[in-house]
């Protein structure tokens, strides 16, 4: 009688479908595309920045009254002020 449960609970669903309103509004699959391609724009740019960040040699200036550090050898060290 496994059957007979599965027409029973077909059933119960059917006057829950006729509950949806036609007049509703969803987004449906063209804003589930939207927004899938929106998720995949951020990540792909989050990856890029990840990448590009990971570039940045930064060297913090010295504090006053510290001992400045010994200067770097490729000459990208702190800006010179004028």
């Amino acid at each position: 009688m496994p059957d007979m449960s599965a027409s029973l609970a077909l059933t119960h669903l059917v006057p829950l479908a006729k509950d949806i309103d036609n007049d509703k509004v969803t987004p449906g699959v063209l804003g589930f595309v939207v927004f899938a391609a929106l998720a995949a724009g951020v990540w792909l740019l989050m990856k890029s920045m990840n990448r590009h960040m990971g570039k940045v040699d930064f060297e913090e200036a010295p504090e006053r009254g510290e001992a400045p550090a010994a200067p770097a050898a490729s000459g990208k060290g702190t800006p010179k002020k004028a």
